[in-house]
């Protein structure tokens, strides 16, 4: 079971990992037209569906923007089929996440059509025929079995029960922000997980939950993550330019100026050279992050537009002093606490190769 669960959970990190460039193309795309049209003074841009002219112009690139956004399902399905069963799940994968999203079964839905499409064709690598027939079984075999068993499963017998609890969820997420005291806490929860492991699976299981109620217009999740997301490693950088040069080694001093860009475009690995250093920074990193989202909950945080990441959010966000608020708490106290409990010069050296920024693998959240 344990063995199964660890696939079930590679698969679908691979589906969202695979989401993730879709999802901020598309709502970079929804998002600058109509930041665009505000500076105008057009909040709305669909009075300009049918005239003609510049707006008219941003009115259907900002449409643009919203079939990426459309498309989310589509992929998480797609990518997840694909992790597990290879090209031949692909297809039926993609057709599961749309199935998804045309029957309002949302997220649930679609990882449910990935991992059924994905399971499926690997089955079908098992049907043993003459060589002769091995064509007939990967173009009409495999390409009937897997989209059929979506088409059943998910889009007959499980369709009802899936809606229902994919709206029960949106349901009560929606409940939870609109009331203040569970979205301090939601946002606390979200926040700290960000901290966890910095782009790893628990990093990325909040940020996928923050996008997945994107996609059902919930804008405030996808706030939360994103100011943990800013703000952890733009706390190691401002602790790297607070407290003396001589309380850090010379890579890890550079790595820690280098934080401000990692932090301004919401990249949560520029803080991971320090855990490394200390891996009792995880604490640090997780009550930061709480912290921080939790303030922005706090101070009532929202967007009515799609939510940029990083401090280009703030273009995005409705209440800005809420947003860069939850930014600087998380960031100061990282940059005041951090240096109290870890070493960071070269003293007590285990003896392993520095880190250098070429051995961080990035990932833009």
């Amino acid at each position: 079971m344990k063995r199964l669960l660890k696939e079930w959970e590679g698969a679908i990190m691979s589906g969202i990992s695979y989401m993730i460039p879709t999802v901020i193309g598309g709502a970079l795309v929804v998002g600058v037209p109509q930041l665009i049209g505000m500076c105008f003074g057009y909040g709305d841009l669909s009075k300009f569906a049918k005239s003609s002219g510049f707006f008219h112009m941003l009115y259907q690139i900002n449409q643009v923007g919203w079939i990426g956004i459309g498309l989310v399902n589509l992929v998480i399905g797609g990518y997840i089929a694909y992790a597990l069963g290879d090209k031949p799940a692909l297809g039926a994968g993609f057709i599961g996440g749309q199935l998804a999203t045309n029957n309002q079964l949302g997220f649930i839905g679609a990882i449910v059509a990935g991992l059924i499409a994905g399971y499926v064709a690997r089955w079908c690598r098992k049907i043993k025929v003459p060589d002769k027939w091995n064509s007939a079984i990967e173009l009409i075999i495999m390409p009937l079995l897997t989209v059929g068993s979506v088409a059943l499963f998910v889009g007959v017998v499980l369709t009802p029960p899936l809606a229902w609890i994919n709206n029960g969820l949106t349901s009560w997420v929606k409940f939870m922000v609109e009331q203040k005291t569970n979205a301090i806490l939601l946002a606390a929860i979200m926040g700290g997980m960000i901290g966890v492991d910095l782009g790893g699976p628990v990093n990325k299981a909040a940020w996928g939950v923050g996008n997945f109620f994107f996609i059902e217009g919930i804008y405030q999740p996808c706030l939360y993550t994103n100011i943990a997301i800013c703000a952890i490693p733009m706390g190691y950088a401002i602790m790297s330019f607070i407290w003396p040069r001589n309380r850090f080694s010379s890579e890890l001093l550079e790595m820690g100026h280098n934080n401000l860009i990692m932090g301004t475009f919401g990249i949560t690995e520029g803080a991971i050279p320090f855990m490394m250093k200390a891996p009792q920074l995880i604490i640090v990193n997780i009550i930061g992050g709480a912290l921080g989202s939790a303030t922005g909950a706090f101070l009532g945080v929202k967007s009515h537009i799609p939510p940029l990441g990083g401090l280009p959010g703030i273009l995005t966000a409705d209440n800005i002093i809420a947003y860069l608020a939850g930014i600087l708490v998380c960031a100061i106290f990282i940059a005041i606490a951090a240096p109290l409990i870890a070493d960071f010069t070269d003293q007590n050296s285990t003896g392993k190769e520095s880190m250098s920024d070429d051995d961080i693998e990035l990932n833009i959240q």
